[in-house]
Order: structure tokens, then sequence, then C-alpha cells
């Protein structure tokens, strides 16, 4: 019975599996031609490139769903490379998919899969955004047939516009046709996949209507799709080149990177799948360094089939390895007929995927969010629209660590006084507020007690003991994490600067850690033993034990004798002391 329900699950799981590969596979089709053209590689490049790689990086990766191959924000990228460069166009590429796959490989084996988490997601929806517009705006010559230029986006817009003056009408009406069909289907039949189909449609009216006759573009007037496998190839590791090249495939290392583990994300976080995010990189870097041996181009992680590969129903990674598979025997038996393609078809469809990348919902939630989001997702856009788009990649990675390093340096300081119930609790800061007790200042501080925020900490406790009657100021460090040297001296100068002022300093609430930083700075001893009161497993214990001995310092102040504070902890050794007893 057990053998029979095995293959029952076996069964089902591949039938699952071949189904996703096929809905997969005609989607690959034509999205590798078209990212070709975006990378400025000859449409065959782009078949390659969803054939080995697909299935290194199904195999390798840890995510089940996610389909390696073609992606379009990448492809612009190295299309950015490829007309920089005056070698031949697939050279550069190969050589741009080894560096970025040995680049992932080496930050796999580094463990660096948590560095992704420092791009935010503003910046990289910037990106995709403004790199959607590029796209748009970089089929305009293709919906035309006229002449076009590479750079920023002001400056392809007007090279278009200034070279219009004979616009292929039928180049067009295939552009609008092409378009209009694939968001026809999109809406009233959803699971047929609209772009092969209309795609398909082009290439029989060109082969039939003779678009060549016409002055219409195709596929092979710009470069002829082989039938047969991928061939092996070697990339030029000329390292004079190479050196050159390094740059963008950093960069192309970084964007590759967030794009398939924003996509792995997305997705597990529907199929509850845990991730491994090392794993993520040297699968992606495995498939890069494939492409670079099989004719393809870099490669990341596919939102749009990964999205569909798991709609679809696939079980396991081995429909990422079919799909591969599929592709490899569409190379065979049907690769001259994407010869017959209109190029202005692949317009077309680029304008529907250009459109696809502006996600204007997504885009309203960040630019209300706040103002740091918003600022991070204009500045990439803009980035991606006047620079190169190497750099603009690290622009936004400079915005995303700006971004984290202004958040973990900014700390929440707060009084802690008694409430009407008689617990402590926080307000804020106020220069008019009225401390529980005059003598006796508690600040609760909360944040990241590293170097950048050490200056905030020392105002905060300057402003604290500014007013003569205080005369202990207590610091809760219980919410803080990593204490390092610069904020453990800036304590120990404080503690001296506080005591020269007949005052006393007392720290509350310091983990094992924390009191370990302490102690190897020399901390310690500078602020006193008994000045010290690490964290108890008992609730707020080592508070009640800083406030006996505060008020033990300031005994001799009688304005204290009836303060709320004392009643306070008298209170609590009471209770204490009745556990005790009743124990």
């Amino acid at each position: 019975m057990s053998d029979d329900n095995d293959s029952k699950t076996f069964a089902s799981t591949f039938q699952a599996d071949l189904a996703a590969a096929f809905t997969v596979t005609f989607l690959s089709i034509p999205q590798g031609v078209a990212y070709a053209l975006i990378a400025g590689l000859p449409p065959a490049v782009g078949l390659y490139a969803a054939t080995i790689p697909a299935i290194v990086g199904s195999l390798t990766r840890s995510s089940k769903h996610v389909i390696t191959g073609p992606t379009n924000a990448l492809s612009l990228l190295v299309g950015g490379a490829v007309a920089g460069m005056s070698e031949d166009p697939v050279a550069v590429a190969l050589t741009l998919a080894l560096m970025i796959g040995l680049f992932q490989t080496g930050a796999a084996l580094l463990r660096l899969g948590v560095l992704v988490d420092y791009i935010s997601s503003p910046v990289v929806l910037g990106y995709i955004t403004g790199a959607g517009v590029l796209i748009g705006v970089g089929q305009l010559p293709n919906l035309t047939q006229t002449p076009g230029v590479r750079g920023t986006l002001p400056g392809r817009i007007y090279g278009w516009a200034t070279a219009i003056d004979d616009p292929q009408y039928v180049a067009i009406l295939t552009a609008v046709a092409v378009a209009a069909g694939i968001l026809a289907m999109r809406k009233f039949t959803p699971k047929i996949p609209g772009a092969i189909v209309a795609l398909a449609v082009a290439t029989v009216v060109s082969y039939f209507a003779d678009f060549s006759a016409l002055g219409i573009t195709r596929v092979a007037d710009l470069s002829q799709t082989p039938s047969g496998l991928p061939p092996f190839t070697i990339p030029n590791i000329d390292l004079a080149n190479m050196r050159m090249l390094v740059p963008i495939a950093i960069a192309g290392t970084v964007l590759s990177l967030v794009e398939s583990s924003s996509v792995a994300r997305s997705i597990s976080a529907r199929t509850g799948q845990r991730l491994d995010l090392d794993r993520e990189f040297l699968g992606q870097g495995l498939a890069n360094i494939a492409a670079a041996f099989f004719s393809g181009y870099p490669t990341s992680g596919s939102l749009s089939r990964s999205a569909l590969n798991h709609s679809a129903g696939a079980k396991s990674r081995w429909s990422g390895v079919m799909s591969g598979a599929m592709m490899l025997l569409v190379l065979i038996a049907l690769g001259p007929v994407v010869d017959w393609t209109p190029i202005s078809a692949l317009a077309g469809m680029l304008l529907v995927i250009s459109r696809d990348l502006v996600n204007v919902p997504r885009i309203n939630r960040v630019m209300t969010s706040g103002f740091g989001d918003a600022a991070a997702f204009t500045g990439t856009v803009i980035g991606t629209w006047m620079l190169e788009l190497d750099q603009a990649i690290y622009l936004g990675v400079a915005i995303s660590l700006f971004a984290f390093l202004r958040g973990a340096r900014h700390l929440v300081v707060a009084d802690l006084v008694l409430d009407s119930a008689g617990h402590l609790h926080e307000v804020p800061i106020r220069d008019d507020a009225q401390p529980t007790c005059p003598s006796i200042r508690i600040l609760q501080v909360e944040g990241q007690l590293f170097f950048a925020a050490a200056r905030e900490l020392e105002s905060a406790m300057v402003e604290a003991t500014t007013k003569d009657e205080v005369k202990v100021l207590i610091l809760r460090l219980k919410r803080t994490q990593g204490l390092d040297v610069t904020t453990s001296e800036v304590l120990t100068a404080m503690a001296a600067r506080i005591k020269a002022s007949g005052r006393e300093l007392f720290l509350v609430g310091m983990r094992p850690r924390v009191m370990a930083v302490l102690q190897s700075t020399g901390a310690t001893e500078a602020l006193g033993e008994d000045h010290l009161f690490p964290t108890q497993k008992a609730w707020f214990a080592a508070m009640d034990d800083a406030l006996s001995a505060a008020l033990e310092v300031v005994e001799d102040d009688h304005s204290c004798d009836t303060c709320e504070l004392r009643a306070y902890v008298d209170a609590r050794q009471a209770r204490h002391s009745s556990k005790g007893n009743a124990s």
C-alpha cells in the first residue's frame, strides 16, 4: 500500500511539474527573444540563457519555484555594457556572465546572503520602475522602425524624436496589434499565454504577407537563429577587458542577487518554504557560470516566469529543470521559425512588459509611507534615467546604506515616571516635564549603541543633568543593542563629568554582552561596580536595586522624603519580602 501511495504521489508531482514546465516554456520563448533585443544581443542568445542556466539554477538553488533565465532589468544593464565596448557583443556578454557568476559564488561561500537585507524595497522598486520606463522608451525606434540612440532617458527621447521623419506605419500597426492582443487575452483568457499567441500570429502573418518585401525588419535581419543545441563557448578572460567590466559586473551581481532573492521570498511567503539565501546566491552564481560556457548571458530569477511556475501548480524544482530541457527541444525543432518574427512585434510585447514594470499601486504606497522611502524611490528612479545603469545601482545601494545608518543611529530616549497606578512608564522628554522625584532622573534608552549614536546619547545625558536639583541620573539600557568601544568611552567620560559636578550615574539593565564590552574597555572600573546593575531574571529587579541605591545617595535631600518614588520602592521591597516569607 505504501509503495502504491508513493507511486501515486510521484505521478501526481510529475504531472503537475510537467504541466507547469510547458506553461513556463511558452512564456520563455518570446521573453528570451525580447530580452536579448534589450541587451543588444542576437535573439538566440536569449533562448540559450533559458536552457542550461535554468536547469543548473533549479537544481542548485534552495527555492523550488524560482525560474532562472534572462530578465528585463538585467538585460538593460547588459545592453549598456555591450554598447560601451568595442568588442563583439556576445563575447562581452559571456565575459560578464562569468564574472557575475564568480562574484555570486564567492558571495555564497563567504555567506553574504544577509547583505541583500540592506537594500531597501523602495530602492529596488525605484530601479525596476526606472528600468521599465527605459525599456519602453528604448522600443520606440523599433516601434516606428526609425533610428534610435542609447544613453540617458532624455537623450533617448530626443534621439528618437529627431529621427522620426519617415515612420514605418505597418511596423507601428504590428506593434499595436501585438500589445493589444496580449492585453486582451490577459483579460478575457488569462489561462492562455497571450505573449506566445500574439507573437505566433505576428510571425505567421509576417511569413505569408512577406513582411521583408514591405521593408519590415525581422529577427533574421539582425541575426539568424541557428537550429540546434547551445554551442559550448569559452569566455574571453583578457584581464584588460575584465578590469573595464568590473564595475558593471559588480552592479550586475547586486542586481541579480536582489532580484532573485526578492522573487524567492515573494513566492516562499505563499508556500511556506524556508529559504537559504546563501544557497540562493550559490545557485544563481552557478547558473551564470553555466551561461558563460553555453552561449548565454547574465541571468537572474525571473519574476514573471517564477510566478507563472508557481501559479501553474509546480510541486518541485523539477518543473524548472524540465522547462530548461523543453527550451533545448524548442531550439532543435523551432529555432529558424523565430527568424520570421517582426522586430516591431517584439517591441509591442516589450511595451506591455514596460507597462507591467511600473507598479502604480505599489509606487503610491511607497510615496505616501514617509519621506525616507519616497526619497529613496525617487532618487533611484532619477538615477536610472540620468546615469549609466551600473552607476544607478550604486546610487541605489548608497541610498539604502544611508537610510540604514540614519535609522540605526537614531536613539529613542524617554523619561521613566510613575503613572497614577503606581507603575513606571515612558513619557516623551520635555523641558517642562515634572519628574517623579526632582533629585533622580530616569532615562529609558532604546536603539543601537554604536559609534554613530554615541553623540546622540551624550547629548541626551547632558540635557538630563542640566537642572541643579538632579543628583542621580539612571540610564536603563535593557532595550539597547550593539554597544561598542566608542559608546563605552562616551559613558566613561560622562560618568567622570557627572561625578565632577557632584552627581552620580547609574546604568541599569545591561545584558551579558554589554557588560563584557564595559569590562573589556575598562568602563566598569571607571563607572564603579556599585553603579552598575545588570539585568536580572525578575522583572524590573535591577531597576529596584538601582532606585534603592539612588535614594540612598539623595537621603539627605529632604524634598525626597515624601516623593512618590520612595513610596514606590518601599512598596516593591515589601512585596518581594512577603513573597520570600511565603516561600
